[in-house]
């Protein structure tokens, strides 16, 4: 397997949409690994994780091929993680879509879907759109890979999801948009051994652990994975999901995560797992 880090920042990009402040300015001053858009990433070119305002600049960038993607895990519905309203454009009339799209993800993302398709006057049929929803660690097959949604600590009103997607014999946990994890999730992943591992480091220098995690948060994940018996000797530890708030830039990251063992993700980066 591989994982595509699509997008990297947090809901505001990095520059932040209408932000001012000395990080955004001195991100878009260096350019390169410092800009980052709204995250997103895909396995193995075929398994998307979440349709972001920026889906449409990563199509165009990164040569994704959105209109032959047929298999979609959404985390939440938060609109910097789904915007829903992009699927208005796979109505007839408006697209010649050729593939159906399959959106796996909580009982929020299937409401709003239904609600989406009854709004438009169309089917999901006549879209070429599906939406399952899933339940917290029970499995799903989702293109020959096992995926596996897991409880995050996230917002309070939406039951959110992170994702243990497996196949051949590799794991892999997606786990941006959450804190540290509740104890169900703990519970599940304990003795299962991951060869990726991502990880939310919204918060900068911050500790807070209870929605994001920042630098220190992560310090205390790779101690928690290791204790759990999650980590083996060549486990990849990456963070992303960054905001302009935390005030650190791709270099200063790096001096802080590196020597814990953490990659620091950038819009564009691929992790052979």
């Amino acid at each position: 397997m591989n994982l595509t880090y699509l997008g990297t920042a947090a809901a505001e990009g990095i520059p932040g949409i209408f932000c001012a402040c000395d990080t955004c300015r001195e991100a878009t001053r260096r350019g390169g690994k410092d800009l980052r858009t709204r995250s997103q990433a895909i396995v193995d070119d075929t398994l998307l994780i979440d349709l972001p305002p920026d889906s449409y600049f990563h199509m165009l960038r990164d040569g994704v091929s959105l209109p032959d993607i047929e298999h979609m895990l959404l985390t939440h519905t938060h609109s910097d993680h789904f915007l829903a309203s992009e699927l208005y454009y796979r109505r007839p009339g408006f697209c010649d879509t050729r593939a159906t799209l399959t959106i796996y993800g909580n009982d929020t993302l299937k409401r709003n879907a239904d609600a989406l398709v009854e709004k438009t006057g169309t089917t999901y049929e006549k879209s070429k759109l599906a939406c399952v929803e899933l339940t917290e660690f029970v499995p799903h097959d989702v293109a020959g890979y096992t995926v596996v949604p897991l409880l995050a600590r996230h917002a309070r009103d939406e039951k959110c999801f992170i994702y243990l997607i497996g196949r051949d014999g590799k794991w892999l946990l997606y786990g941006n948009d959450t804190g540290i994890f509740p104890d169900a999730t703990w519970d599940y992943l304990h003795g299962r051994k991951l060869d990726l591992v991502s990880l939310d480091c919204t918060c900068g220098k911050r500790a807070e652990g209870t929605n994001h995690m920042g630098v220190p948060d992560l310090i205390t994940m790779r101690q928690r994975l290791a204790d759990a018996g999650c980590l083996h000797e060549h486990t990849q530890l990456v963070a992303t999901h960054f905001s302009h708030n935390g005030g650190l830039l791709h270099a200063d990251l790096e001096a802080l995560l590196n020597p814990h063992g953490y990659e620091v993700a950038y819009d564009g980066m691929r992790v052979e797992i």
